[in-house]
């Protein structure tokens, strides 16, 4: 069981983050600069909030009221940088002994050997971490951490340094050692496919501020906020107004759209996905539109579609289809009502 609700001032920066998770994959999803990296820092007991509490399995780490702070090599937390930080006048097997220095001398050997063996590290024990590929120093310190043991596993963006085929190899190992390790992680990344692949529960941060923890599907299928929607990889979005439980008028695009889901009072914008608006028209939500752009992907095509008020539109379909449509200047598209993703918050942010 993780528990973690702390405030952080770092200069302009305010971090205000409250999250609980137990025995699950949690990602911290956010834009960079958000927080990600400062709220796993003072899990680990390399910064000191200002307020707040951190426990971990009913050990209390940090409590600014009960003036608890417990010193990073007293947490039994393992934390994994983007950058591995291992050390580099260590050999690799000298990297995993360093993270069971607490253990005897014949036990630490015998983890050492287990370690090794484990992350597929055999024959490269006498090596320094400089003569190691990517891949293998992702292996050996992520073996170096299992070495001590730890009760929650803190991962900053473990592929950032990686290439994508070497990522996709590691990805699948990683899911095999986090199933393994069966207490909390915390997943920092902002690249919402390997959220969905890799964690079970997410937690979105925007500008220092926790948003409501929610499963992964659950946040692809309805975000609840604009800043969500964009994590989660949505395209586009209207600035938008309630005119009634079912149907929302969409200021950027010009049109009146139907929703499945109830508008409530608090709606400031709507999204839909680029896959959800079809060519042609259908029983409802039809929007009238001209073809700004058609852009060619590796396996799709980007069609960039200005709508009646002025606002685009981003489709994306597979190119047989696309090369099916056949479109002129002017091309009708449709969007189903349960497609139509009501949100609340600031329509100006970025990623």
């Amino acid at each position: 069981m993780l528990l973690v609700d702390i405030k952080k001032k770092l200069g302009d920066f305010r971090l205000a983050v409250s999250f609980e998770t137990d025995g699950q994959v949690l990602a911290l999803l956010g834009a960079s600069g958000c927080g990600k990296s400062v709220t796993l820092k003072c899990i680990a007991g390399i910064l000191r909030p200002d307020s707040g509490r951190i426990v971990v399995n009913d050990r209390v780490l940090f409590d600014s009221e009960k003036h608890i702070d417990l010193p990073p090599q007293k947490r039994r937390v393992g934390y994994l940088f983007q950058q591995y930080a291992l050390f580099p006048n260590m050999t690799a097997a000298q990297n995993i002994a360093a993270g069971a220095y607490h253990l005897p001398r014949a036990e630490r050997r015998e983890t050492v050997a287990r370690i090794v063996k484990r992350f597929h590290l055999e024959g490269l024990e006498d090596r320094y971490p400089h003569q190691l590929s990517g891949g293998q120093q992702q292996r050996l310190a992520l073996g170096r951490i299992l070495a001590g043991q730890p009760e929650l596993l803190l991962l900053d963006e473990p592929f950032a340094a990686l290439d994508s085929h070497l990522k996709w190899q590691l990805e699948l190992e990683l899911m095999d050692t986090l199933a393994d390790f069966g207490g909390d992680v915390v997943f920092v990344s902002h690249d919402r496919d390997e959220v969905c692949r890799l964690c079970n529960t997410v937690c979105v941060l925007t500008e220092g501020r926790s948003e409501t923890m929610a499963p992964v599907r659950e946040l692809m299928a309805s975000p609840g906020t604009v800043s969500a929607a964009m994590l989660s990889g949505c395209k586009n979005y209207s600035r938008a107004a309630r005119l009634d439980d079912h149907t929302v008028r969409c200021d950027d695009w010009g049109v009146t759209l139907r929703t499945a889901a109830e508008v409530g009072p608090g709606i400031t914008a709507v999204g839909v996905r680029a896959h959800h608006i079809v060519p042609g028209e259908g029983v409802e939500n039809n929007i009238s539109c001209t073809v700004s752009r058609v852009i060619e992907d590796v396996f799709s095509t980007i069609v960039m579609l200005t709508t009646p008020g002025g606002g685009l539109l981003r489709m994306e379909l597979d190119k047989e289809r696309w090369a099916a449509v056949g479109a002129g200047e002017n091309l009708t598209v449709h969007i189903a009502p349960e497609h139509v993703m009501v949100l609340t918050g600031g329509v100006e942010c970025t990623i």
